[in-house]
């Protein structure tokens, strides 16, 4: 794999651990139930990846949105751990999902990605990601979001991937797929996406499918790896 630049007509982005950082709850979990709140973190986003793909295996009859599994994610991971919280308190954390940080690169990133078309294809619903993108004001740096709802299953399927040739009238392989997710840069480039992988901890890549066009430590690096 090289580090030459790519061309690429649009670039699409995950948004939970890609652009927003889900660890920031850390902050509120950690007053919530002291000496925890990073565990807690860690095993809540854990399982809410696992409850997406389980969920898309078992079909449409039982899949819910993601703020449901968000929820149903939290309970788990307070109950492993043993821990408490009073049902105002865990709508506290969930609603943390509305506020999430920014990781400090992702303004100036996308803004020195114009004019290419910038989205967001997301897990997350229309209704968590919106109030999130405006309440950072990163709307002016980005052209739509895309969520998995209009699929009716979750990434990594190719259903998903589908929805943003549909919508920008791209090929495939001319849209530049960014995720810190890497089973989700695994799943873009199985799909025919030019697939971009910020690998920000040094993990190595996963072998269940084709390895990502290009891997970054930082979402900084990218206008420097686009033609």
């Amino acid at each position: 794999m090289t580090n030459s630049a790519v061309a690429v007509d649009a670039v699409v982005f995950d948004a939970y651990g890609t652009l927003f950082d889900v660890h920031a709850v850390v902050a509120r979990a950690e007053e919530l139930v002291p000496g925890h709140g990073a565990m807690l973190s860690r095993l809540w986003r854990t399982k809410q990846l696992e409850y997406t793909w389980l969920q898309s295996l078992m079909g449409p009859s039982v899949r819910e949105d993601f703020e449901a599994v968000t929820a149903h994610a939290l309970d788990y991971a307070l109950a492993e751990l043993g821990l408490r919280l009073a049902a105002r308190e865990r709508r506290a954390l969930r609603d943390a999902y509305l506020t999430l940080a920014p990781f400090p690169d992702v303004p100036a990133t996308l803004a020195a990605l114009a004019p290419r078309p910038r989205w967001i294809l997301s897990n997350g619903t229309l209704a968590m990601l919106e109030p999130l993108v405006r309440h950072h004001g990163l709307t002016a740096h980005l052209d739509g979001i895309l969520s998995v709802e209009s699929a009716d299953i979750y990434k990594p399927s190719p259903r998903v991937y589908q929805l943003a040739v549909d919508r920008l009238n791209v090929p495939a392989g001319r849209i530049g797929f960014v995720s810190s997710n890497g089973w989700d840069a695994i799943g873009a480039k199985a799909f025919g996406f030019t697939s971009f992988w910020i690998n920000r901890t040094g993990a190595p890549v996963d072998r269940h499918g084709p390895p990502p066009d290009r891997i970054m430590a930082t979402l900084a690096d990218l206008p420097a790896l686009l033609a």
